[in-house]
């Protein structure tokens, strides 16, 4: 990445940011998507699945340490911790994410999304009367 030049490296590491909150979007939204569109399932689920890992591991995306290693090559600085801790929670919660709080917000997302897939499923059932 060191030899990327410093604007492309730029470019890169906001790409990677970018895609990576359209991800974390789609994990905690994409139930919503599969209200309206079923076959989608098969792409949000797995999705799901790795976001609640993340959060409920308490692990780093892989994306998280591309962004900071672009950011760097940029001659920027990266940033500790993850994307959500960095990105999003400084927002809601300024003071850091204590590990409680992490599993909170996973256990929102499945909320979230089993609400989404209960419809689904209900109205997979009303067509099959």
């Amino acid at each position: 990445m060191d030899a990327l030049p410093g604007g492309l490296a730029r470019a890169a590491a906001d790409a990677a940011l970018l895609v990576h909150a359209a991800f974390v979007a789609w994990v905690v939204l994409g139930g919503v998507a599969v209200v309206r569109r079923p076959a989608l399932a098969w792409v949000h689920l797995p999705a799901a699945a790795w976001g609640a890992a993340i959060s409920f591991g308490g692990w780093t995306c892989p994306l998280t340490p591309l962004e900071n290693a672009l950011r760097r090559a940029a001659g920027e600085a990266g940033y500790a911790g993850g994307f959500v801790e960095h990105h999003l929670l400084g927002l809601l919660y300024p003071d850091g994410l204590p590990r409680g709080v992490q599993v909170v917000l996973g256990l929102g997302v499945l909320a979230v999304n089993a609400l989404a897939y209960a419809v689904v499923l209900r109205r997979r059932r009303h067509r099959a009367e």
